[in-house]
């Protein structure tokens, strides 16, 4: 299979890159670098992926480089994902995540892609939900403009599919953590907390700490992308384990993986723009990709802190 993968230099990216490699497909990675990084890309590379530093909002750029690799299926995880970046910066925040997602879009189909798997979020469109675990058909109510640029650019895969007969689909993750994890997003906190464990430091909860989040091991997700690439279904899906750890319950997982360490947080105010619960309910995607997790938040943080100990330790 041909595949390209726009955000492929980045911490969800990377690692599907390194899973279609392994399995022999030709592999191309459109990235700008702006918050991805050459250097996870440095075994792919070596077995033969091809890096574009590309910016997805330079949509005649895209479209030429698509026309001349001509992807089968195209892997869209290029995104801004700071919340409070799109809260101070809404309409830069709708540049990349709308416009360079309609110009995937125009691109795949121009150059004949057969399917386009779109990386959406789940807590960050839902917002506050009725329901815990949260299903597809729930109301969308966003709380950041985050959310509200992610769910439209959902609505434009859906209209190439229905206008253009690109086949798409939308998988909205819970809180992706794991090994090259960025710390800009959601999940984010728990590679922040693998440094302050790592370093002996204090780690900050914002708020009273019992807001909750449905922490996916980033090794699921790319097995999601997979099977999301061989389906047929369209629309959108969510991608999470369906079960709730509160940020203090992470604090304590923390501690268990480092008996002795303090690991004391320090509380600051909460932030506005964060849900209060978030969880996913994910039996669409078990019905219709066959795919259920397999990595536990107590595993999947002993495998975080091990590369983030590794990561960070003093070479020779």
């Amino acid at each position: 299979m041909r595949a390209l993968v726009t955000g492929g230099a980045g911490f969800i990216g990377s690692n599907l890159v390194d899973a279609l490699a392994a399995r022999g497909d030709r592999v191309v990675v459109v990235d700008d670098l702006s918050t991805g990084r050459r250097e996870n890309l440095a075994g792919a590379l070596d077995a033969g992926v091809v890096l574009h530093e590309l910016d997805i909002l330079d949509g005649p750029a895209l479209r030429a480089l698509m026309a001349a690799e001509r992807p089968d299926v195209v892997f869209h995880l290029a995104a801004q994902i700071d919340v409070r970046r799109s809260a101070r910066d809404p309409a830069a925040d709708a540049r990349i995540n709308v416009e360079g997602t309609i110009n995937v879009l125009a691109a795949a189909r121009a150059a004949g892609s057969a399917r386009v798997v779109y990386s959406s979020t789940g807590g960050a469109i839902y917002g506050e939900a009725d329901v815990i675990p949260t299903p597809e058909d729930a109301p969308v109510r966003p709380l950041s403009p985050y959310g509200a640029a992610k769910h439209a650019a959902e609505g434009y895969c859906a209209l190439f599919a229905r206008a253009h007969g690109l086949s798409t689909v939308s998988l909205r993750y819970a809180n992706v953590y794991g090994p090259r994890q960025d710390p800009l997003g959601e999940g984010g906190v728990i590679a922040i907390f693998c440094g302050k464990l790592v370093a002996g430091e204090a780690p900050t909860i914002y708020g009273d700490g019992r807001q909750t989040r449905d922490f996916v091991y980033v090794g699921d997700i790319v097995r999601a992308n997979l099977l999301a690439a061989e389906r047929d279904l369209t629309g959108v899906v969510n991608i999470g384990r369906g079960v709730e750890t509160s940020v203090l319950d992470l604090v304590e997982a923390c501690r268990a993986l480092r008996p002795g360490a303090a690991f004391a947080p320090t509380f600051a105010p909460a932030r506005p723009e964060e849900v209060r619960r978030s969880c996913l309910a994910a039996e669409r995607a078990a019905a219709a990709l066959g795919w259920t997790p397999t990595v536990d938040v107590e595993d999947g943080l002993r495998r975080t802190l091990a590369y983030v100990a590794d990561a960070t330790a003093p070479r020779r």
